[in-house]
């Protein structure tokens, strides 16, 4: 800390006693990656697609995590998309896994790849030869709602960027255009 000409508003001891209660309040301002940011539009406005975290403590000392996704708002200020549940955009992308196309998903040759490399990490590292699976036996359609489920940020974001259909989202609803 410099030397000033004025007169301090408060004494050395005073900052320093109110720096070190602030040690653990630091603010982390880095944005938060969410998995189906930037990868859908609103249907109503064309605007991005936001997601917002929230965190509930229950009375009996549990912390639950929500998180909404809905319109930025950024083309209509007015937009009345509204939001949506991650839980519920998810069952509705798993659902329209089963209507669209599976050249549409354009997983197929990821699943290849992801299974060649399997077959080395099993061979390699466990001693197992000759392992049977083949593409033909996997069900992409399965494959893709498993991802949705329980795959990671990563993996969603990679599989909806596949698609070669336009992700929209309205008034709760999910559609492929």
């Amino acid at each position: 800390m410099s030397q000033g000409k004025h007169t301090p508003i408060i004494t050395k001891e005073l900052f320093d006693k109110v720096q070190e209660s602030l040690v653990g309040y630091s603010t982390n301002n880095a944005s938060k990656e969410f998995a189906f940011t930037k990868l859908m539009t609103c249907g109503l406005c064309g605007s991005g697609i936001t997601a917002d975290e929230k965190f509930k403590k229950q009375e009996n000392g549990n912390v639950h995590r929500y998180v909404y996704y809905g319109c930025s708002k950024f083309r209509d200020l007015n937009c009345k998309s509204g939001y949506m549940k991650e839980e519920d955009l998810i069952e509705q992308l798993a659902e329209l896994m089963n209507e669209i196309h599976l050249d549409e998903i354009g997983m197929k040759g990821k699943i290849k790849d992801e299974i060649e490399r399997h077959k080395k990490f099993e061979s390699g590292l466990l001693g197992v030869k000759n392992t049977a699976v083949k593409i033909a036996d996997i069900d992409i359609r399965n494959y893709a709602k498993y991802v949705l489920r329980d795959g990671t940020i990563a993996e969603k974001r990679e599989l909806l960027t596949c698609m070669r259909s336009k992700i929209t989202m309205a008034e709760k609803q999910i559609k492929i255009v």
